[in-house]
């Protein structure tokens, strides 16, 4: 094992008997029987990409998918471009799943529903959310950014937050995993071993983040019409979007110390795709190639995280429908600073593809199964 890599912890053994022996992993491997899923609001663009991805999963078997309004549908029906999942079941409402044949959940609800469905949900079960209830530890920082309490905190303590390649020994034996946002996973993936390593300091952080429009979700809404969104970009949530306490939460988990960020999302004119471009201050008598050089050994043995060679800017493009994270590190013509680029697919690294990376390693099977298509382009 890599001894650079961030939290490889060999703690797993420390998981408790009881913990352990309701875990679907040792159902599912000692049976050789595939993993019965539910998603849980499955018309949604993210529960939309869980089933793409899960159609050629070997070891995962779909057997339960909720929409609220779009119960009674075929899933088709919904995502006409999935009409060859014929495996897949018709969609239901989240009370009429029988969760005795689940064995794991992706929950695809908004945040604040999804903390109400969780609570009441059997605790043989191992979840993984995609939504920001459980990403926040601290429950007042969670009220103060999403204007409500939160309403199960004793799950909360039980959460993992899974950005898998900073924490996968914790994910392993998890029960819960808050399934990190899209912005979060852009800008963390290349900062938090930055930061941690001691090479970047943690004041004046500049992070310029670019989102397609699907990150806003399926629901209708006005700003989101064509002509809202075309020919154009606009920022967005300025000074206030709900990922920034998320992304320096990781940070100053990192550095040690509390770090606070300039965080700016702007929205493009592109249905999928995420960049941002983080702007910090070399440590003193570090390098712009000492950067590139430990962001390069501590993911070269990574399957979803490239560090790309000098030079090469990294292109939301490269990575469209892919569970890749393309990243590459740049000198600013101000001395003493750097210009840091991530990019991922959203709804995919960002959402869905990292939440089945999660799973993959909670149900024991190797953490690359069905993620490793290759992005599309033109």
């Amino acid at each position: 094992m890599k001894t650079g890599r961030l939290h490889q912890c060999s703690n797993r053994s420390t998981v408790p008997e009881t913990s352990r022996s309701r875990c679907p992993s040792v159902r599912v491997q000692a049976s050789g029987e595939a993993a019965r899923v539910a998603v849980l609001g499955a018309s949604g663009y993210t529960g939309a990409e869980v089933v793409r991805l899960t159609a050629l999963h070997p070891g995962i078997k779909v057997t339960a998918l909720t929409g609220e309004k779009q119960a009674g549908k075929s899933f088709s029906d919904v995502f006409p471009h999935l009409v060859t999942a014929t495996s897949v079941p018709k969609l239901v409402k989240i009370e009429d799943v029988n969760y005795k044949d689940v064995d794991a959940i992706f929950c695809c609800l908004p945040h604040a529903t999804t903390q109400e469905v969780i609570k009441k949900l059997p605790t043989h079960l191992k979840i993984v959310d995609l939504s920001a209830d459980f990403r926040l530890r601290n429950v007042a920082t969670y009220a103060e950014w999403y204007g409500h309490e939160h309403v199960a905190p004793e799950l909360q303590k039980e959460a993992v937050y899974g950005l898998t390649e900073l924490f996968r020994e914790q994910v392993k034996g998890a029960r819960l995993v808050a399934n990190p946002g899209c912005y979060p996973t852009c800008s963390q993936l290349p900062l938090y071993p930055l930061l941690k390593a001691g090479l970047i300091l943690t004041d004046d952080i500049i992070i310029d983040a670019k989102s397609g429009v699907s990150g806003a979700g399926r629901a209708a809404k006005e700003s989101n019409l064509y002509c809202e969104i075309a020919e154009g970009i606009n920022s967005y949530a300025v000074g206030k979007h709900r990922h920034m306490p998320e992304v320096e939460q990781g940070l100053s988990e990192a550095s040690g110390k509390d770090v606070r960020v300039s965080f700016t999302p702007h929205l493009m004119n592109l249905s999928r795709g995420m960049q941002t471009t983080s702007y910090v201050k070399l440590a003193p008598g570090v390098t712009v190639d000492k950067l590139r050089e430990h962001l390069s050994s501590i993911y070269e043995s990574e399957a979803f995280v490239k560090v790309l060679p000098k030079d090469v800017i990294p292109h939301t493009r490269h990575v469209r429908g892919s569970n890749f994270c393309f990243m590459n590190v740049f000198e600013d013509r101000l001395p003493g600073r750097a210009v840091v680029i991530s990019v991922i697919d959203n709804l995919v690294k960002g959402a869905s593809g990292q939440a089945l990376q999660n799973l993959n390693l909670m149900l024991g099977y190797s953490e690359t199964t069905a993620l490793m298509q290759l992005a599309m382009f033109p």
